[in-house]
């Protein structure tokens, strides 16, 4: 077989966003590995060219080109393929905002290996419960985890090795010691690894899902997914290869492959990874926006919300072009907040761990605030009812996503040893996300919440997303969350949990107050019948509202967050 032939070339895309999208079309190959065909291709195209900007709290920086990638990556590559790590071994990653994330990743991709990568907040229990039903082989972690991996090592059978990427530990396969300061000259620093062959179709990554009502399912992707996620990089993010993006995400989240990975260095953009440890500080995030020139900044409405808090004009963000946000609804007056401070309007996305970035506001075109945005090019959408009928714009309707006859880019391949989950979101031609929307005449979508979290009151479905939208224009209100809770007569009723901003108390007439301020925004019959006022939310890892813990809540007085 001729690689050469088959050798992905990495595309910059046009600097007319129009002409961009006009042209824009993914070409999956038949064979491609992500390292040799898109990280390799670079490091040899321009051996300066920067990949990613690495800065700590502490003030500490690196710089690394894709050159510097290969190289360790392949000197990685050889570590494990010297303890037994072939193509097709499933390996965790548990490891910080560290450069070794992204050379171990690359390493386990020339291998042909699966790689997992779990948040670093995971406890023992959490982290037992991964690596036994993902049947993982390895775990390269770093020291401030190591302990926690040794206490539930034992019991996980599977597990044969241990790879420590920033400490000397007995008992470990030692980085340190064995690539970047060897004792002696071998084989693992000095030689390049056979080349795999992938196919676009071989699996390549496994990831948890947020799990924001039920244990976590294992999405697995195979190696096309990478390219899939240049609708991210180029239609969402708006990047070419003299951007400098900034994705303000854990390392164990999907997020961190949408926007500090695969689809920025497929356009040839540099990456900025800021490494925080511990509780997320937003007077940190601005001025190293000021700082570097960061041209691209993607973060979860969380975020944002924290960021408007502060005075935008005393920084020097002259630089910044494109501000994106998903992972759950982004309330317009935090839109308004930025715009205000910025001038750039945030553009929203939609897509799952599931799936790359499928429907979004695109990079050169006026984005429709509150709204999720139009369809991805490659992904036929429609919106269905129970019955999987399509619905009529204006109606509410799950999302469904066409996979035949032909499949999108991306899209995942399956859940791992979940039959029955398979079952329930393939059906027919269709991939059902479990979420739901509507559509305009204008074809914009507008998510409406998981399935399960609309709420059914008097003949009413409400969803949680428009009522939350209504309540965050009070003033005094910092986040808030809506549920369904049982009531006698309607069946259910509308509550929400609040969080206030500082200098408000919780009063009986603040909740009359705010119950009337929903009925001036919305439909009436969407008013909170109940309100509670809360000290935070209950979320995932990745900053998703647990509503299954609300909901609990308020049908039974138990598992209480706080």
């Amino acid at each position: 077989m001729d690689m050469k032939n088959q050798q992905f070339e990495p595309a910059v895309p046009p600097a007319d966003f129009a002409e961009r999208k006009k042209n824009f079309k993914i070409d999956i190959p038949e064979y491609f590995n992500f390292a040799t065909d898109v990280v390799d291709v670079w490091a040899q195209r321009d051996r300066n060219k920067q990949a990613m900007i690495w800065v700590n709290q502490h003030g500490a920086e690196k710089r690394f080109t894709f050159h510097d990638f290969k190289r360790l990556s392949i000197q990685a590559a050889n570590l494990l393929l010297k303890h037994g790590i072939s193509k097709g071994d499933r390996v965790v990653m548990m490891l910080p905002r560290l450069p070794e994330w992204w050379i171990f990743s690359l390493a386990l991709i020339r291998l042909g290996a699966v790689q997992c990568h779990v948040p670093t907040l995971l406890t023992p229990s959490d982290l037992k419960q991964r690596i036994k039903f993902g049947k993982f082989k390895m775990i390269i972690a770093d020291s401030s985890n190591a302990d926690k991996i040794e206490a539930i090592c034992d019991e996980c059978p599977s597990l044969s090795d241990k790879v420590l990427v920033d400490d000397v530990r007995k008992g470990w396969i030692n980085y340190q010691t064995d690539i970047l300061y060897p004792v002696k000259l071998s084989s693992t620093a000095v030689t390049t690894p056979r080349k795999i062959a992938t196919k676009s179709t071989d699996p390549m990554l496994t990831v948890f899902t947020s799990g924001t009502s039920k244990n976590p399912k294992l999405v697995s992707h195979n190696c096309a997914y990478a390219l899939g996620h240049r609708i991210t990089a180029e239609l969402w993010h708006g990047l070419s290869s003299n951007d400098l993006h900034y994705t303000a995400s854990d390392t164990g989240w999907a997020k961190n492959l949408w926007g500090n990975y695969f689809g920025q260095w497929i356009v040839g953009a540099c990456v900025f990874i800021f490494d925080i440890r511990g509780k997320f500080d937003p007077d940190q995030v601005l001025p190293m926006l000021e700082k570097y020139s960061i041209t691209s900044f993607c973060a979860p409405p969380t975020i944002f919300r924290m960021l408007v808090l502060n005075d935008l004009r005393k920084f020097d963000l002259s630089e910044l072009k494109q501000c994106t946000s998903a992972g759950e609804p982004l309330h317009t007056e935090t839109v308004k907040l930025w715009k205000e401070g910025t001038n750039i309007t945030i553009r929203e996305g939609y897509g799952q761990t599931e799936t790359v970035c499928m429907i979004c506001n695109q990079a050169g075109e006026e984005p429709c605030p509150g709204s999720m945005g139009i369809a991805s090019p490659g992904w036929e959408i429609e919106l269905h009812d129970d019955d999987g009928n399509v619905v009529p714009d204006g109606e509410d309707g799950r999302i469904a996503v066409k996979i035949n006859p032909n499949r999108p880019a991306g899209l995942f391949q399956g859940y791992m040893f979940a039959r029955k989950d398979n079952e329930q979101c393939f059906v027919g031609d269709y991939y059902y996300t479990g979420d739901k929307a509507r559509r305009d005449e204008n074809g914009h979508f507008w998510f409406l919440g998981r399935s399960d979290d609309i709420i059914k009151s008097s003949g009413y479905r409400i969803g949680p997303l428009e009522v939350e939208e209504a309540i965050m224009q009070h003033d005094a209100v910092h986040e808030v969350a809506v549920v369904g809770a049982p009531d006698p007569m309607r069946g259910a009723k509308v509550k929400a949990y609040i969080v206030l901003h500082e200098g408000w108390e919780a009063t009986e007439s603040l909740v009359k107050e705010l119950q009337q301020h929903c009925k001036r925004i919305t439909a009436p019959y969407k008013y909170p019948r109940e309100i509670e006022f809360v000290h935070s939310l209950p979320k995932t890892f990745s900053g998703k509202v647990k509503r299954d813990i609300l909901r609990k809540y308020a049908e039974t007085g138990e598992g209480f967050w706080e």
